[in-house]
């Protein structure tokens, strides 16, 4: 289990993508992110055999928390909580608004908004909203 001296961590639940979405993330943030551990659903443990029960990693020091629930239990993500990216590069926010946006869906911009140059809400593929400025 993950251990961390962060009293507040962000806890994204899916259903059945877990694993997916945080390999995902983890390799999208490149050396800005890494793993701490998986823990799978054993036949013991409530669930479908197999997918996460706990999955541990962070994003520029920003720890995150991911499970699969039941399709009958898990809620779905919506544009009510987002996750916010400042980008220090332009590159660097290109990069993740076409990761996110490529089988997700576009809120709003890309625009400028001061006083940012860009700014993006967009929901990726698996239903996360993310909040992109740069």
């Amino acid at each position: 289990m993950y251990k961390t001296n962060r009293l507040v961590s962000t806890f994204l639940t899916f259903s059945g993508e877990a694993e997916a979405a945080m390999d995902f993330y983890v390799e999208l943030f490149g050396e800005d992110a890494k793993t701490f551990g998986k823990t799978y659903i054993g036949e013991a443990d409530r669930g479908e055999t197999g997918k996460l029960l706990n999955g541990t990693f962070e994003i520029r020091g920003q720890s995150f928390m991911v499970m699969d629930m039941e399709a009958e239990y898990a809620t779905p993500f919506s544009w009510a909580a987002s996750i916010l990216v400042q980008c220090e590069e332009e590159e660097e926010f290109d990069r993740l608004f076409a990761a996110f946006s490529d089988e997700g869906s576009v809120m709003m911009g890309p625009i400028e908004l001061p006083p940012f140059k860009k700014v993006t809400w967009v929901t990726d593929k698996f239903g996360v909203t993310w909040q992109l400025v740069w």
